[in-house]
């Protein structure tokens, strides 16, 4: 198990979210069905130690049980960088996304 629990999870984002500075995160639904769901996501930070843009896409499959608590959580994460800050796809600046605004892989 990666992390289990709440107070594990606070800590592991709370750590990750010390280091991954203006983190910028936007998730697409794909499909549902019963107690599961995917979506697909790309998200964006500058990094803390280096002061570098990064990002990360890829698809999440969550299911839950009969309380709603996520009780299993499978990803596929595509770690990209550095980039430009020119190459930036999910905070775009100057205004609201649209679909001719957001490129994702």
């Amino acid at each position: 198990t990666f992390v289990k629990g709440r107070d594990e999870i606070r800590e592991f984002l709370s750590g990750k979210w010390e280091k991954e500075l203006d983190y910028k995160l936007e998730k697409r639904y794909w499909c549902h069905s019963d107690n599961r769901i995917a979506v697909r996501f790309c998200y964006e930070y500058r990094s803390k130690e280096d002061g570098k843009w990064y990002r990360a896409h890829g698809n999440e499959n969550w299911e839950f049980d009969e309380l709603g608590y996520m009780t299993r959580r499978e990803a596929s994460i595509n770690d990209v960088g550095p980039i430009s800050p020119e190459e930036r796809v999910v905070a775009v600046e100057g205004g609201p996304k649209t679909k001719d605004t957001v490129r994702w892989y």
